[in-house]
């Protein structure tokens, strides 16, 4: 729409004088290599700037260059990633560097096309990188970007709708600054405003240095945008995770399904009709056991709700491979959902 042309040109002066100014201090802009803008894009997936820090500070130590991340033995990895959640991220971020040794001797292709060619890189991340690491014009919509130009031109699309993504980025891509610094700086201003300003709930429209422009500001309706898509319903799941004793340790296995598949566990079971922590047991081979303890807790996933027993049992013979509570707790990866049972050992 022609209006929103006119409107989104107006936007970068103000914006990037406002972020030049207030932008906060984070590790990943100090040296915004495309490996170190990709490490932190990833990360902040689904987390918050505040819990990446540490873990960002943590993985470039360990894993410093891309070729670095290529040859990690994968629970080496999974244990820095340890707590970020979504596994296939970081799954994924490795099979990528494998790609970008073998087919780009170990550089990160610049554009955005290239980019999307590779594991677990899609259109923000690739336009993210593009335009941080290389000062390309290629927007990167996330849901700070939807938030603010939704409120800025009152657009009742759904965030959801792909065509509202490439109508976004289209008219983005084409009011971005000439200079390749400036092009670095747009992008994460957008970031930046929505993260500081631009708020989804109680945004300080009176810092704003879009306010003037802003057509939500001028009409009240901030709360209206951006339109998000419809919640999905979570399906509940009764889950019995078991903490099997032996003299050598405590049982540990590989995921084969479902949700976490692929991941360490203690060895867990989605619980049907009739079945009891005993039965589960038995099915594994394990009969005669001494029960020490059991624990309940949640764990909420995108789409199921985990409403877990926790069961601690002591046995002669293991079922599963087993391990020391400190082999445990320094070199195998746990997601939160299993890792949580380590409470009920401590207490």
């Amino acid at each position: 729409m022609e209006k929103d042309k006119i409107l989104f040109q107006r936007i970068p002066a103000p914006l990037l004088l406002w972020y030049r100014q207030n932008k906060r201090d984070l590790p990943w802009r100090n040296n915004p290599t495309p490996y170190e803008v990709w490490v932190s894009e990833i990360m902040l997936q689904q987390t918050r700037v505040e819990a990446v820090k540490e873990y960002y500070l943590r993985f470039i130590q360990t894993l410093p260059t891309v070729a670095d991340l290529a040859r990690c033995e994968e629970e080496k990895l999974l244990k820095l990633w340890e707590g970020l959640g979504y596994y296939s991220r970081v799954r994924n971020m490795q099979k990528a560097s494998r790609e970008i040794m073998l087919r780009y001797d170990g550089e990160f292709p610049q554009s955005k096309a290239e980019l999307l060619t590779l594991p677990g890189i899609g259109s923000y991340t690739a336009g993210a990188i593009s335009s941080i690491a290389f000062g390309n014009p290629t927007p990167a919509v996330d849901g700070n970007v939807f938030r603010v130009l939704s409120r800025l031109a009152q657009n009742g699309s759904v965030i959801s709708d792909p065509k509202y993504r490439k109508y976004l980025e289209t008219e983005l891509s084409a009011v971005y600054p000439k200079e390749k610094k400036a092009c670095s700086e747009f992008t994460q201003s957008l970031f930046e405003l929505g993260a500081l300003v631009c708020k989804p709930q109680n945004p300080d429209c009176v810092n704003c240095p879009l306010r003037e422009l802003c057509e939500a500001n001028k009409h009240g309706t901030q709360a209206l945008f951006p339109v998000l898509p419809e919640k999905k319903s979570k399906r509940k799941e009764e889950v019995f995770v078991f903490l099997i004793e032996t003299d050598e340790g405590f049982c540990i296995r590989r995921r084969e399904k479902g949700v976490l598949k692929g991941m360490n566990e203690f060895p867990s079971h989605v619980r049907v009709d009739g079945e009891t922590p005993e039965s589960v047991l038995n099915e594994w081979g394990v009969y005669e056991f001494t029960q020490k303890a059991s624990d309940k807790y949640k764990h909420i996933f995108t789409h199921i709700y985990w409403d877990i027993t926790c069961i601690w049992v002591q046995t002669e013979s293991a079922p599963f491979d087993t391990f020391t509570l400190r082999e445990i707790e320094e070199s195998i990866s746990l997601p939160t959902a299993f890792k949580q049972c380590i409470k009920t050992i401590r207490r």
